[in-house]
């Protein structure tokens, strides 16, 4: 699979890239790349993109990453949203809410399978899905 990264060139503590199209099998450090797409200087926020060319390999199937992806989105080569490339380290704790609802996702498709096999049960479990259905919500204040 082809991959649209960043390529790290220069010397320490100046961080400049390469938008390179490579392999995804490929190591960042290796310097292998099939073409070279721009470049990006981390210190300047200076950007110099070729449109057409990513364009092309976008059409052929190439995955931009994701920090390429937000500089695409940013240069309007690319239309959508930005990706959150950084997301928080730990995501916020499951609630009994939300830790309940898988299993009664499961319980709810056993009983719907149920009343398909037998048609005289129907109007009795009908009234019992509703209330095990319905997610109870606390009043709990926003964080």
């Amino acid at each position: 699979m082809l991959m649209i990264r960043l390529l790290r060139v220069g010397r320490k503590h100046d961080p400049s890239f390469r938008v390179v199209v490579t392999d995804k099998r490929n190591s960042t450090k290796s310097g292998r790349f099939i073409e070279l797409l721009g470049f990006y200087d981390a210190r300047t926020d200076k950007v110099e993109l070729k449109g057409e060319r990513i364009s092309y390999w976008l059409s052929v199937g190439a995955k931009p990453s994701g920090t390429v992806n937000n500089l695409l989105v940013d240069a309007k080569i690319l239309a959508g949203k930005k990706i959150n490339v950084l997301p928080k380290k730990n995501p916020p704790p499951k609630t009994e809410t939300e830790v309940a609802t898988p299993s009664n996702a499961l319980s709810t498709e056993k009983e719907s399978k149920e009343p398909e096999e037998s048609g005289a049960k129907e109007g009795e479990d009908k009234s019992d899905k509703a209330t095990p259905t319905e997610p109870v919500k606390e009043d709990t204040p926003a964080k």
